[in-house]
């Protein structure tokens, strides 16, 4: 997956190893954890012997790499015609692994360059894996409920939550590609904003009432 998200970085633009980092822990938000310079690096070391990326010429960057950086973080790498066919054909992989938080917040990273058909078949995929964990926290939390600890209880229902809203999230999404419509653009309008409230015609807007003093001690 980290090579999946590196090819699609450098198809935008070449990049230092921190540019690199900094955009990874953007764009992935949540796996930020998991990346870092003693992944990063082996990982373009393995790319570039694969002749998918290759090193570009030095440009002063000062203002984007931090002093201290060492020799290997000013290397800029740059996307090769090679890996640009790689990150094509990694873009269509629709397995068991592309189902994973990782694997599935990756390739939805770059869901705007990806095919309907490959989109849906992804979706669908993690909608059916988001479903079996929502189950299995169903039948806990039915056989085992009486057993657990308020906390421990507490932890299993935000869990059974948090599936709950993810599938409703993923059929509102599976809906929209079906539809040929834009994420965000179904309930709200452009980016999923939702817009602001408007008066009433005839209505004027009631001043704003004082807030009541509240006495210090």
């Amino acid at each position: 997956m980290l090579e999946l998200a590196i090819l699609g970085l450098l198809q935008e633009a070449p990049m230092h190893g921190y540019e690199l980092r900094k955009e990874l822990a953007t764009k992935l938000g949540t796996l930020r954890a998991a990346i870092s310079y003693g992944t990063l690096y082996p990982t373009l070391k393995r790319l570039k012997l694969a002749g998918w990326i290759g090193e570009a010429e030095m440009t002063e960057t000062s203002d984007i790499i931090p002093p201290m950086t060492s020799k290997r973080g000013r290397v800029v790498y740059k996307i090769t015609a090679e890996g640009k066919e790689r990150f094509a054909d990694l873009l269509t992989q629709t397995g068991p692994e592309t189902y994973d938080d990782t694997g599935f917040g990756v390739h939805f990273t770059f869901f705007s360059r990806t095919d309907r058909a490959t989109r849906l078949r992804i979706l669908e995929g993690r909608r059916r894996r988001v479903e079996e964990r929502r189950e299995g926290l169903r039948e806990v939390l039915a056989r085992a409920a009486d057993r657990l600890d308020a906390y421990t209880l507490e932890l299993q229902r935000h869990g059974l939550d948090a599936c709950e809203r993810e599938v409703r999230w993923l059929e509102e999404l599976i809906t929209n590609e079906r539809s040929g419509q834009t994420p965000g653009r179904s309930r709200f309008g452009p980016a999923g904003a939702q817009p602001a409230a408007t008066p009433a015609a005839g209505s004027e807007t009631p001043p704003e009432q004082p807030r009541p003093h509240l006495d210090r001690p």
